[in-house]
Formats: C-alpha cells, structure tokens, sequence
C-alpha cells in the first residue's frame, strides 16, 4: 500500500509539473523575484519541483520523529548563532519556518497585522461552508460565538456531565464484553485498545455537551463520518470516487447537514409557535443550556439578525471535528505514558484518590475539585509538550516585512511548529525526559509550550479540553491499573498523532474499588 502511494503522488506531481510547463504557468514563486531584487530571503531550499520538501516533512512525522525535519534544517543552516529561520516549500506553497519561542511570539503577536491565518487547499474544501464567508473569516466568527461558552466559568456548569458520561463511558466499554476492542483473559484481566475507544468517548461527550444527543445510533452514525474527514485533512487532493480526499468532502457535506436537521428541530423545540410541527413524534428533549440552544439565540454583529441554521451548523461542526482527534490523542498519550513511568501513575493515583476518598457516594466532580488535581494536569502537560496533537498551523504574510534580517515578501507562507520548540534543548533541558515538574513553580519559558497556539488564535478549547482531560484521569487511575501488551508501540503522525496499534493495553480494576 506504502508502495502504491508513493507511485501515484510522483505520477501526479510529474504531471502537474509537466502540465503547468505546457500552458506557461508561471512556475517561480513571487519569493524568487524579491531574491532577483537584492531582497535576501531565509536560507533554505525549495526540494522538488512542485513537491517541494512535503514529502520528507510528512515522512518524518509518520516515523514518530516529526522535530527531525526542523532539526536538520536548523544544524544545516546554523553559523555562529543557531538558525531562526529557514524557508522550505511546503503543501505547494514557498514557505518560511520560524523555530523559536520568539518566532511563535512574533507570529501570535502579529496576528492581522503582518500575517493572517492561512490553511491548505485541503481544508478550505473539505470545511467549504454555504456562507460567502473564507475559511479564516469564518474561525474568527467561530471564536467570537463560542467564547462565552467556553469560558472556564461556563465550563464549570458541564463538569458533573462530564464526570457522568466518563463513569457511564468506563462502565460499557472498559469493564464489560459489549465493547469490540475488548478481550476479557483468564486472569480476569481485560484487554482493549485506548485509541478507538478515546475516540468514541471524545466524540460522545462532545454530542451530548454540544448537541443534547445521546442516541448511540446517531452518535456512531455521526462519528463514522468525522473519521472520514480526519483521513481526508492531508490526504492527496484528488477529488475522484473512492478517494480519501473525495470520502472527506462528501462526509463534510453530510455531517453538516445532518447538524442542520437537527438546528431545525431544536428550534421547532424551543419556539412552538413557529411551527405546526412543534407536536410531532420528532420532538426532541433538550436542555436550555447546551451549545446548540444558546447559539440559536444568538445574532451577528448587528444585533438584529438571529445566526442561519445553516451558519449554527458549520459552528458546531467545526467545533465538534477539531476536539475529535486532538483531546483523544493526549487521552492515548496519557494513558501511555502512566504505563511507561509506574513512579509518575503512584503520584497521580495518590493525588486523584485523595479528592475520591473525600466525596460521598454517587456525588460527582465539581470544580475546587479539579482545581486540587495541580499534578495531574502537570502530567498531562508533559505528555501535550512530548507529543503534542498537531504539529503546528500556518500563516500567510498580509505585507512585506523584515525578521531576523531577512524579507517575508506579501504573500508568502509562514509555518510555526510544536516540536520546534518542545523538543528543543534550549527551553526544556532532557527534551525527551518525561518530567511533569517542567510545569510547576514558574514554567517553561514564554512561547516556547504551545500545544494550543497562542496569542488571539490560541485554541478557544483549552480550557474544555483541560476539563475533559482531568475528569478522564481522575476516573480511570481511581479504577484502573494497566500495562502496555506491545511495550515498545510508539506514538506517529498519520496524519494526526495515532498510537501505531491502537494503543492495546491489559487492564487490572484496582481490588477495593472494583465496581
């Protein structure tokens, strides 16, 4: 299958390549013609035509090593004082990579000023939306609409939900034989794989939180679609049947309009008097404070115009595809690391059992509970700063501007990267030491962590994502011992942050607590 791919993405760039010679495309980036103006650009190379380095940049993040490609970069071009920046072209575009903690500064700093969010031909048509909006103008709107909701105060409402859905989510997949991924052995031992089952609970929360539902019909049905999508975000972009790329576009078609059936219904639900069909056998319980009902109150700019479904939709939509992969994946991330270090699991399980042993029976989470849990979440932040979900985002230069001595001409791309920082020597000594106590007493330098980005662009999720993340290690160390069947699996990007097999693990209830 490696071999297949490999053809078809050289057969299709020599024949775009080819193609574009034909018809006298004009193949020098506007980057070389500011560098025939006296203008010096970063150092670095273009790779291949039309390719560039896209292969070698995805190739080593797939062998687990993605702070590689920077590495290599950074030493090849490093004199007397370590390299900046460097440029590179990447995803077809001419593009300039800052590695620093005061790059990422400079771009989070700049946002709208110099630069402005860009993203890949394949995310502007998988999330295409109905509105005559681009897809940046429609992630400011996002964050404009949701921010109230994501507020760590408006956060604090959902956390005994939270607290519910992981106990129910534990009990049917974790503890029992309904579950595909699980094999009960002999020992009474239980066998699963974290990755699948991360997946399904992320996403089932995520339905119930945002979207009041619960049916695990819909929800299945729901997620099989967002699997499509996230196979699709670096896939080749080859829109033909049977295309991973086409299976994205058409899953994204979909999911938005399934969202949108139920934006219909739920304001049917909430206002009767619009409609003859508020009685129907479709009514829909719902409760006034979950995302979709508070968006349906909500109005643009004006004031005036109450948001579309179809805009409500995209939201949620969009909203519900970037929690998917990446809260999973640092649940996988977590649960593996606790394997690996017993020393790091005791501390946890010390810390979360003495918040278990003071609560009353049946009584769930709240928030000067998780506010106690300092270490866990240091760990959690570890396991974000080793294997961070995303390798980075990128932006587009809005005008000419000079960094480090060298020009950024208009237009060009700019790509800040997780690793270049996280696994850089210069900020966290020992970079591949799991060591939770990076992140107590005054933490890692500025800009150098950035797992959510930062500046106005940071992840409007942090906080959602930290709830999610304490609530999940609280229930399964206070229940839970386990140890890797494949000890020596390792994390990859495939195109996200995947476990190469799925994450297997044998699983031991702790004795007094087993349910």
């Amino acid at each position: 299958m490696e071999l297949e791919w490999l053809i078809l993405v050289v057969i299709v760039f020599v024949s775009l390549y080819y193609l574009f010679r034909l018809l006298n495309f004009n193949l020098i980036p506007r980057v070389n013609k500011s560098e025939q103006l006296g203008f010096q650009l970063p150092p670095g190379s273009t790779g291949w035509p039309i390719i560039g380095e896209t292969l070698e940049y995805l190739s080593t993040a797939k062998q687990g090593v993605p702070e590689k490609f920077i590495a290599d970069r950074r030493n090849k071009h490093s004199s007397s004082v370590p390299c900046k920046v460097f440029k590179t072209s990447l995803l077809q575009e001419s593009m300039a990579v800052l590695c620093t903690a005061a790059g990422n500064k400079f771009l989070f700093s700049n946002e709208n000023k110099l630069v402005k969010s860009w993203w890949p031909a394949n995310f502007e048509k998988i999330f295409a939306n109905s509105e005559k909006t681009d897809t940046t103008q429609e992630s400011i709107r996002l964050r404009k609409v949701l921010s109230p909701f994501l507020k760590p105060d408006a956060l604090h409402r959902y956390i005994g939900a939270m607290d519910e859905v992981t106990k129910q989510h534990l009990n049917m997949y974790w503890s029992c034989s309904s579950s595909v991924d699980y094999v009960k052995e002999e020992d009474e031992s239980v066998i699963i794989k974290v990755h699948p089952l991360a997946k399904k609970y992320t996403f089932t929360l995520a339905c119930k939180l945002f979207l009041n539902i619960e049916d695990p019909k819909l929800v299945a049905k729901l997620e099989e679609l967002i699997r499509h999508i996230s196979s699709g975000f670096i896939s080749l972009p080859i829109n033909f049947p049977g295309t991973k790329f086409n299976r994205a576009i058409r899953a994204s078609k979909q999911i938005k309009k399934e969202i949108e059936e139920m934006v219909k219904q739920r304001r049917i639900d909430l206002h009767p008097h619009l409609s003859d069909t508020s009685n129907s056998n479709h009514h829909h319980h719902y409760h006034d404070q979950d995302l979709l009902s508070r968006l349906l109150v909500e109005t643009y700019s004006d004031g005036k115009e109450l948001m579309t479904e179809s805009d409500i939709a995209n939201k949620l939509y969009g909203l519900i595809v970037g929690a998917y992969d990446n809260i999973s994946t640092t649940l996988v991330s977590i649960i593996m690391f606790l394997s690996k270090l017993p020393h790091v699991y005791d501390a946890v399980l010390k810390e979360q059992m003495e918040i278990a042993e003071s609560k009353a029976e049946g009584e769930l989470l709240n928030w000067e509970e998780l506010q106690k849990m300092k270490y866990s979440w240091s760990v959690a932040c570890e396991a974000l700063r080793l294997l961070p979900p995303i390798l980075g985002t990128f932006r587009e230069a809005i005008t000419d501007f000079s960094y480090e001595g060298y020009i950024i001409p208009k237009g060009m791309k700019l790509h800040w990267n997780t690793y270049a920082t996280h696994k850089n020597p210069e900020y966290f000594p020992e970079p591949e030491k799991f060591d939770p106590s990076r992140f107590q007493r005054q933490g890692p330098a500025p800009y150098s962590y950035v797992p959510f980005g930062g500046g106005p662009r940071m992840c409007p999720g942090k906080e959602y994502a930290r709830f999610k993340i304490l609530v999940f290690m609280h229930n399964v160390v206070t229940r839970f011992k386990w140890e890797m069947v494949f000890p020596d699996e390792k994390m990859i990007m495939d195109p996200v942050l995947v476990p190469t097999k799925g994450l297997t693990i044998r699983l031991f209830p702790h004795p007094s607590l087993s349910p």
